[in-house]
């Protein structure tokens, strides 16, 4: 499969590396595309599920210039609403990015995920933690999309759940938001949520 990223940062670069260890083909659409790099348009394009991986300021922009390219197409938001200068959370009341992606994407299969999981253990060698593997929460109200958006992060090494339409991305964004508060009170980024859940 081809999943293109929006962005080539640290979530960017480590999530793709875990792709393209699955087996997919990784592009890296950015505003100033170097060596193999595309412009995000061209991403947009090539991609048959693109993920957005870029401050959540720069999301309203990058989407409206791109949404006949992204018709049809798995919409994987990833981003979170935070103030790049101290990564103290943008409270956005009864609303989140995810749902406000989808709002932009009608004709989209929008899908909210992998926001919850630090850039640090999308490694292959810190997914697990005393024999569990992190939680990838999966938010959308694509069904199809969520499962195929389970499947790639099963693939991959985490441990994908499905929490239903996209109005959850609300929490999947309180859980990041959560995250970042104990790393930022000295917990440290190589760390992550697992859901327990005891089979019936």
């Amino acid at each position: 499969m081809i999943i293109s990223f929006i962005g080539a940062g640290n979530v960017a670069s480590n999530l793709g590396n875990l792709f393209i260890k699955a087996g997919h083909d990784i592009r890296y659409g950015v505003l100033n595309p170097k060596e193999n790099q595309l412009t995000i348009s061209d991403a947009c394009t090539i991609g048959e599920v693109i993920c957005f991986a870029i401050p959540y300021s720069a999301m309203k922009e990058t989407l409206n210039k791109n949404k006949e390219a992204l018709k049809g197409k798995i919409v994987i938001d990833i981003t979170n609403a935070i103030s790049i200068k101290d990564w103290s959370p943008l409270f956005l009341g009864e609303d989140s990015g995810g749902e406000q992606v989808a709002r932009l994407l009608p004709e989209s299969r929008v899908v909210k995920a992998f926001n919850t999981i630090f850039a640090d253990v999308m490694n292959a060698d810190k997914q697990f933690f005393n024999g569990q593997k992190l939680t990838a929460f999966i938010a959308s109200d694509d069904k199809k999309a969520a499962i195929i958006v389970k499947e790639l992060a099963d693939q991959i090494g985490f441990q994908g759940l499905v929490v239903n339409g996209i109005k959850n991305a609300r929490y999947l964004e309180a859980i990041a938001h959560l995250n970042i508060a104990i790393a930022m009170n000295e917990g440290g980024t190589d760390a992550g949520f697992t859901y327990f859940q005891r089979e019936l």
